[in-house]
């Protein structure tokens, strides 16, 4: 199976080392200038802050000086900047897409592109003081892209593509790579179980104390565990057969912290727990979903790492935050010593959509150190709780809102990332249409 979001490229031509001259060789510029040239265009670039080097390459000026037959960009501050400061931020438009750090006259674009990606890529928001929600997540309702519409759309993507064809009017010789669109469903295993031990006391106990909290389970009988009844939450084959049937490319990610009010997983010795993991990632990729404090505790991350890699035996390298708990830039930071290398967080709990306004994985740039870290990001658009829980959609709406996304991926080229839980996945009557919607959705992606 091809992994899930590595480009398909295909260079025309070969065009060069395109030279980007600017005034300082900061490392801001650096990271999004890679990204945009190299990442998503496919073109070799240098930076330059002597100009008698320039020779007669492609030159991009970065910089307030006239450079005959440059592309010129204005330069925002930002990116020579050091730290964090809050800016008064307008939006306009240019070719149907938003924009912001304009530029001045004289520039080839209207507005500073670099600069504005890195501010949504680097999620330099997020730094500033915002007032979090109860698990103290940034709300999406706080983001520059929800207040100004275009939280649905990858801009950064987009911009891109506007960029390029600016490039190509100037300089005709240049060739650009291709992206090919990708798609991955990805499993979080909150809650694996009904009961979340298969012995006799367990059983009742979790029955009884349903029963005296109505949790809306009271349906679970203790019989259900005392024969060999399936548990209800345990569709895990229902997941594995259709995503066979569709060809998609999944991660299953499994807690395996210590249970707590936040926490309904299994204790990780649970034997059935076990037995489920070692089932699921002898035939999938698996990544860790680890447990709600540790967004904030870098301990609990490489406790519950190693009993993950203890029971699989072998490195465990993906992680999604439990409750997309993410405090920049500590969480990410946390994750290196405990030998994750990727990162399946990036979205909103409370709105679909773009979080760092793009559409493909990126590596993770550290604003307080002012380093790019070799931490890969792949951001999520859609999650199934998020559009029947805090958007309160039916399965019709939600198929439209995802088919809507799905097509803005494809026309960036970018890898289209859902998240889906069991327990959303039941076969019960509140369910099934659930079931319709992911099976939708594998069905466009496909």
């Amino acid at each position: 199976m091809a992994c899930p979001f590595l480009l398909v490229t295909f260079v025309i031509m070969e065009s060069g080392t395109i030279k980007i001259f600017a005034t300082a060789n900061a490392p801001r510029l650096r990271y999004i200038a890679g990204i945009i040239l190299e990442d998503i265009l496919g073109l070799e670039w240098e930076l330059i802050t002597d100009r008698r080097k320039l020779g007669k390459h492609t030159v991009i000026n970065y910089s307030g000086m006239n450079i005959s037959g440059a592309f010129k960009i204005t330069p925002d501050p930002l990116l020579f900047e050091t730290g964090i400061s809050a800016r008064e931020i307008s939006v306009t438009e240019w070719h149907g897409l938003p924009v912001f750090f304009q530029a001045t006259n004289g520039s080839d674009l209207p507005f500073d592109i670099f600069a504005a990606s890195f501010f949504l890529l680097s999620r330099y928001e997020e730094y500033l003081y915002f007032q979090p929600d109860e698990h103290g997540r940034f709300r999406a309702s706080d983001s520059l892209a929800f207040r100004n519409g275009f939280l649905d759309r990858p801009v950064i993507d987009l911009w891109t593509k506007e960029f390029a064809k600016a490039l190509l009017k100037k300089f005709q010789t240049i060739a650009f790579r291709r992206n090919e669109f990708s798609a991955l469903v990805t499993i979080d295993a909150d809650e694996p179980f009904a009961y979340p031990g298969k012995s006799r006391f367990g059983s009742l106990g979790g029955f009884f104390r349903d029963i005296a909290q109505k949790t809306g389970l009271s349906g679970r009988k203790p019989g259900r565990t005392l024969t060999s009844e399936k548990d209800p939450f345990d569709v895990f084959d229902y997941i594995d057969e259709t995503i066979e049937r569709f060809g998609a490319d999944p991660i299953f990610f499994f807690p395996v912290g210590d249970p707590s009010e936040y926490d309904k997983n299994p204790p990780y010795r649970n034997e059935d727990y076990q037995e489920l993991i070692l089932r699921i990632s002898g035939k999938y990729p698996t990544g860790i979903h680890p447990s709600y404090h540790s967004a904030e505790n870098a301990s609990v991350m490489i406790t519950e790492t190693g009993r993950l890699k203890s029971l699989l035996g072998t490195e465990i390298t993906r992680n999604r935050f439990h409750y997309l708990r993410i405090a920049f830039p500590r969480s990410f930071s946390s994750l290196g010593d405990a030998g994750i290398t990727e990162d399946y967080s990036m979205g909103y709990p409370d709105e679909p959509g773009f979080r760092a306004g793009i559409a493909r994985p990126y590596f993770f740039y550290n604003v307080i150190k002012d380093e790019a870290t070799t931490l890969r990001i792949i951001p999520f658009q859609v999650m199934d709780c998020t559009l029947s829980g805090n958007k309160g959609l039916d399965p019709e709406s939600a198929k439209l809102l995802i088919r809507k996304i799905i097509k803005e991926v494809m026309d960036a080229g970018g890898t289209f990332v859902s998240i889906w839980h069991n327990t959303s996945l039941l076969d019960t009557p509140d369910c099934i249409r659930w079931r319709e919607v992911f099976e939708y959705t594998l069905t466009r992606t496909s």
